[in-house]
């Protein structure tokens, strides 16, 4: 699988490497972006949705290899993206890129990735690497593809071993938008598309203002609180308490994005423990959940290999969910850190956790309308479970 740079020769016909920071390569064929990128490389188990897996801008800085070996075969469109974001610098695939498939495509993937500015590679045993990932945790690498095949592996080795990582790395201001927006959008109707609809125009004046803060959205967020009832606000990670307050929501939206909570953390939660204080409603996932966290006292941290993948096993454990407490949610995740809830402040009630490997999923925190969950519930791609969520949170805003 992974073949040492100094006693290995490039095999023929490898125009794409994945070259660690030990000085390991995995040779490829690339497609896609030409050029090098450096990041964490994570594996994603979903068997669908590639194109929204590969616009969501928690993956800024990673490099995702699909263990699915059918990547590519649908193609790519415009409905499909879920932000105009970074989202992840590079893929790694088993089977190499064939004609698309299917009537809603309107470009081949490699073509848009090309487009996009992101490497592909091919030809990889990803089932070899995504032990590898398992076994020693996501390392930094540098993915490089070249037509003619020609690469500097040392130079790229460097590179892999200079990248700091995601530990302590705020990327949310190479995601999040630039200035406030009302969010317009709806749901999907087979050849119509998404509905667009101004709610200051369409009936929405009576509806429950959401804002929405953009740490790094995906689209399909903003339309599910729209679908459950909310008209939306979407501003900026950096948007101040009084600015936020300015616009009178019923409650706030914490949304998902990437690098490490604590480093974002460090502007965006005094703002939380500000709406905290306040009383005004509060949902958050993933990092937005992850930031609730540590509002509310509690700490995050690195996980050894993260979860990624629209298959993931999730168990209702607070007391706060009635009835449906011990039922179990397949879940869409992506994250490479958590809430310790080894170590949960007093008032921080725990409310979902993984049936992987135990880790929180979900907190509430007593006497506030405040909860968050880890996983991604809008469901793009992945299961649609736990649509209820946002239903709850609207529900709180009456």
């Amino acid at each position: 699988m992974a073949r040492s740079a100094s006693s290995h020769a490039q095999p023929s016909g490898a125009t794409g490497c994945i070259v660690f920071a030990d000085g390991s390569v995995v040779w490829g064929r690339g497609f896609g972006a030409s050029g090098q990128a450096v990041g964490e490389l994570c594996f994603n188990t979903a068997m669908t949705g590639y194109q929204e897996v590969m616009t969501d801008p928690s993956y800024a800085g990673q490099v995702v290899c699909f263990t699915f070996p059918h990547i590519g075969n649908v193609g790519a469109n415009a409905e499909d993206v879920e932000s105009k974001g970074l989202g992840a610098v590079g893929c790694v695939v088993r089977q190499d890129i064939t004609r698309h498939s299917n009537f809603r495509a309107e470009a081949e993937f490699s073509d848009w990735l090309k487009e996009q500015g992101k490497i592909g590679i091919s030809g990889v045993d990803t089932r070899a690497l995504t032990r590898k990932v398992r076994l020693e945790g996501a390392p930094n690498v540098v993915v490089a593809h070249d037509p003619h095949g020609k690469f500097d592996l040392k130079a790229l080795q460097l590179e892999a071993a200079g990248w700091g990582g995601l530990e302590g790395l705020d990327l949310v201001p190479e995601v999040t938008r630039s200035a406030p927006e009302e969010w317009g959008g709806g749901e999907w109707t087979l050849g119509k598309g998404y509905a667009r609809a101004s709610w200051k125009t369409e009936g929405g004046a009576d509806k429950p203002h959401v804002v929405a803060i953009d740490y790094g959205a995906k689209d399909n967020i903003f339309r599910n609180l729209v679908q459950a009832g909310a008209k939306v606000t979407v501003v900026p990670s950096r948007t101040s308490l009084d600015d936020i307050l300015a616009l009178k929501p019923d409650g706030v939206f914490l949304s998902n994005g990437p690098g490490d909570p604590a480093a974002t953390g460090s502007y965006a939660v005094p703002v939380i423990k500000g709406l905290l204080e306040r009383d005004i409603p509060l949902f958050g996932i993933c990092l937005g959940h992850q930031m609730l966290g540590l509002a509310a006292g509690a700490t995050t941290a690195k996980m050894h290999q993260g979860h990624r993948g629209a298959n993931h096993p999730v168990q209702r454990v607070g007391e706060g969910w009635g009835e449906s407490t011990g039922l179990v949610e397949i879940t869409s995740m992506n994250h490479g850190f958590a809430i310790d809830n080894a170590r949960l402040p007093q008032g921080v009630e725990e409310t979902h956790v993984s049936l992987f490997d135990g880790s929180n999923c979900g907190i509430a925190i007593s006497g506030k309308k405040a909860f968050g969950v880890q996983y991604h519930p809008e469901a793009s791609p992945g299961p649609q479970d736990s649509f209820y969520l946002f239903e709850k949170f609207v529900e709180m805003l009456g």
